[in-house]
C-alpha cells in the first residue's frame, strides 16, 4: 500500500492450469511406460542369487518409480475421458491404480531391504522370492500371499477394463486403448512362456500402450494450446480489416 494508502499491491501467486497438470499427467504415464518396460528388459530371476546384484536393486527401484508415476499418470488419463468412459473406465483406473500401489510396497521392499536381508535372513528372502513363484514357503508371511495373489486379479482386470473404456471412449488414442487390453490378455499367459523371458512378455506391451496413451494426452494438448494461441494472435488482425 502507498503511503497516501489508497492503492495496494497484490502478490501475483503462479498458478497451475488444467492443461498443465493434464500435460504433466501425460508425461508421467510416459514415463511409468518406459518404467514398465525397463522392468521388462532388465528384470532377474527370482531367485537368491539375484537379490543383491546391481540389476536386482535397480530394476525395483524403477519398479517403485512406477508406481509413483503411473499413479499420476493413471489419473490424469482417466480424467481426460472421464465423461465418455463411464463405470467400466472407473472400475479399470481403480483396479490398475490399486495395483500400483501394491506393486509400489513390494517393490520398495525389494530395492531397499530383500538385498540387506540376503545375508542376514537368507530363509526369509527365499520364502519372499517362493511367494513370488508360487513355491510354498515354511515361514509363515501373514497377508503378503493374499496380497500378492491379488495384485495378479488386478494386472488382469485393471487393464483390460480401462483399455476397453479407452477404445470405446474415442478420447485418447482408440490403438493405444485396444493395445492395452491386449497386453492385459497376455498377462494370464505369460505363465506358459519360460521364467526368464516372463517380464518381457508381460510387460514391454503394457510399457507400451501406457507410454503410447501418455504421449497422446501430451501431444493433444499441444495442438489445443497451439490453436488456441493462433487463434487469439489472429484476432487482431481480423479487427483491423474489418
Amino acid at each position: 500500500m502507498n503511503a497516501k494508502g489508497k492503492t495496494s499491491i497484490k502478490e501475483s501467486k503462479p498458478k497451475m492450469s488444467a492443461s498443465a497438470l493434464s500435460r504433466l499427467a501425460g508425461v508421467s504415464a510416459v514415463l511409468a511406460g518406459l518404467c514398465f518396460i525397463i522392468i521388462g528388459l532388465f528384470h532377474q530371476l527370482n531367485i537368491p542369487s539375484s537379490v543383491a546384484t546391481a540389476a536386482w536393486i535397480n530394476v525395483h527401484i524403477a519398479a517403485t518409480a512406477l508406481g509413483f508415476f503411473g499413479l499420476f499418470g493413471m489419473a490424469g488419463l482417466y480424467a481426460r475421458q472421464v465423461e465418455t468412459s463411464g463405470w467400466l473406465g472407473l472400475i479399470g483406473f481403480l483396479l490398475f491404480s490399486l495395483w500400483m500401489t501394491i506393486v509400489t510396497g513390494f517393490s520398495f521392499v525389494e530395492a531397499f531391504f530383500l538385498p540387506q536381508l540376503a545375508t542376514v535372513s537368507p530363509a526369509f528372502v527365499e520364502n519372499i522370492l517362493g511367494m513370488f513363484s508360487s513355491v510354498p514357503g515354511t515361514i509363515d508371511l501373514g497377508v503378503l500371499p493374499t496380497l500378492w495373489n491379488l495384485s495378479g486379479v488386478l494386472i488382469i482386470l485393471g487393464p483390460l477394463l480401462f483399455g476397453i473404456a479407452t477404445f470405446r471412449a474415442r478420447v485418447l488414442s482408440r490403438w493405444a486403448g485396444g493395445l492395452l487390453a491386449f497386453a492385459a490378455v497376455l498377462v494370464p499367459l505369460g505363465g506358459m512362456v519360460p521364467a526368464e523371458y516372463q517380464p518381457e512378455f508381460i510387460m514391454i506391451p503394457l510399457g507400451l500402450a501406457i507410454a503410447w496413451m501418455g504421449y497422446a494426452l501430451v501431444s493433444e494438448r499441444r495442438e489445443t494450446s497451439v490453436e488456441s494461441v493462433v487463434a487469439n494472435s489472429a484476432q487482431p488482425v481480423l479487427g483491423k480489416t474489418a
